[in-house]
């Protein structure tokens, strides 16, 4: 977090080890997901342990959460956000080029952001805001995310949830996307429901029963864009917990079941551990693996080495799709091996560039408060 939130340091090659030279960092643009990510990790360590070092862990991902909404000056989300005399500063702007960069000043100091935010990216800043709100239950912490929640929410609602650039320029809109727009009033109802509780009633009875649409068609590609069910994982597992009433948690509930019988046999964690928080029981089979996967995983390079495992594994219906699901240990080397398709035969980089281990501190975290581990 050398600017506040989550990037990747990209090492001189051949360099191994923590204190290997730093010549960049990688992946701004996904910042926000994987910070709120890392959010919800701490918060969950600091439910377990009431450690002071989780706690101040959550209040610093809290002020960089907060950072990606005051560099940009209208409460839009940025995807990242750099010093504009960061050594590091050319290389994130030709990287993140496509999305296109701003310029602001934040607490006097002039700093480069990142736009054309995603969908993806409010996503993982609300489960971890919400996730923090709940399971920290300190009054600053608290305070911190309302305050938070209620600018991003306030910006979407102005927006007709439409993302707007400070240019005009919109990055992409929450139409259609009623799983979204509910899990995000759900979270701005349970922080803040004086101004959004209103709001949410009125979408949960015009679009609760709409909820499991898109769901229902991205499952029928279990392999493409995996990053998808992540999403859908983490946006139900906010709708399902907070919804009260037994009515429209059954529409919740039909969605999460359609999403749940594509991905459990994907041997994913990160999903397990949710599934065992929206179940509220333990399951021997699922836990009992997901504890196995969470070793496995320890057995991981944390680099982004390239892997080819055609030939290794039979493929399916597509040339970089395996017919089962690839270990543990052999998956793809990337950023959050839980969004990746576990089926993936091929990929990485160069093998300088670090992954923050969000992947395990988050399931593992988690599992110890569900009563996993």
């Amino acid at each position: 977090m050398p600017y506040g939130t989550i990037l990747d340091p990209i090492f001189a090659p051949g360099e191994a080890g923590p204190d290997g030279e730093i010549v960049g960092y990688s992946r701004c643009g996904d910042s926000p997901i994987w910070t709120g990510h890392y959010l919800a990790a701490e918060s969950f360590r600091y439910a377990v342990t009431r450690s002071p070092e989780s706690l101040a862990a959550v209040r610093d991902a809290l002020r960089g959460v907060r950072s990606l909404v005051d560099v940009t000056g209208t409460d839009l989300l940025a995807r990242c956000l750099f010093p504009t005399d960061s050594p590091f500063a050319a290389g994130m702007l030709s990287e993140e080029s496509p999305h296109g960069s701003y310029t602001s000043t934040l607490e006097g100091k002039p700093y480069f952001w990142v736009g054309n935010t995603s969908r993806d990216q409010y996503s993982g800043v609300f489960f971890g805001l919400a996730v923090a709100y709940d399971f920290v239950g300190e009054t600053g912490v608290q305070d911190s995310v309302r305050e938070i929640v209620t600018r991003l929410l306030n910006f979407l609602l102005r927006n007709n949830w439409f993302v707007v650039m400070p240019d005009g320029w919109v990055s992409t809109v929450f139409w259609g996307r009623p799983d979204q727009q509910l899990s995000l009033l759900g979270v701005g109802r349970q922080v803040n429901p004086e101004r959004f509780e209103s709001f949410y009633k009125a979408y949960r009875f015009s679009f609760a029963g709409s909820v499991a649409a898109p769901i229902s068609w991205e499952v029928l590609d279990p392999h493409n864009s995996y990053y998808k069910f992540n999403l859908d994982t983490i946006n139900l597992y906010n709708l399902i917990r907070l919804e009260g009433s037994s009515y429209y948690r059954w529409w919740y509930w039909k969605a999460y079941d359609i999403l749940r019988r594509t991905t459990d046999d994907h041997g994913n964690a990160h999903f397990n551990v949710i599934d065992r928080a929206l179940r509220g029981e333990p399951n021997a089979d699922r836990d009992t693996e997901t504890r196995l996967m969470l070793e496995a995983w320890l057995q991981r390079p944390r680099r982004d080495e390239w892997l080819d495992w055609r030939g290794t594994y039979t493929s399916c219906v597509q040339e970089d799709r395996a017919c089962e699901p690839i270990p543990i240990e052999q998956r793809i080397r990337t950023d959050f091996l839980w969004q990746r398709s576990p089926f993936l035969l091929y990929g990485g980089g160069s093998g300088v560039i670090e992954s923050a281990g969000i992947d395990y501190i988050l399931p593992y975290w988690m599992g110890r408060f569900y009563g996993v581990l």
